[in-house]
């Protein structure tokens, strides 16, 4: 490798807004962070999926698979 053109690599401190600290390695001798794997609400089991009016259900029925006996493209009418 080339001398002189690689930043220098230390130990840093991350920091979260929860007030939790870590210690990795970094380019930064510090980091601050908006969410880590302690206040992350995927990783605490606080996520909540919100089904709001039914979209998810309606998702489904739209995109769901059609019965293989009746082709929907021999029906349809022709494009003018």
């Amino acid at each position: 490798m080339k001398e002189k053109i690689h930043p220098k690599y230390m130990q840093a401190k991350i920091i979260c807004a929860c007030g939790r600290t870590y210690t990795t390695g970094s380019t930064k001798p510090e980091l601050h962070v908006e969410v880590c794997a302690g206040c992350h609400p995927f990783y605490t089991g606080t996520q909540h999926i919100l089904d709001v009016q039914g979209r998810v259900e309606r998702f489904t029925k739209r995109y769901a698979k059609k019965p293989a006996d009746a082709p929907a493209s021999a029906e349809a009418a022709p494009h003018r």
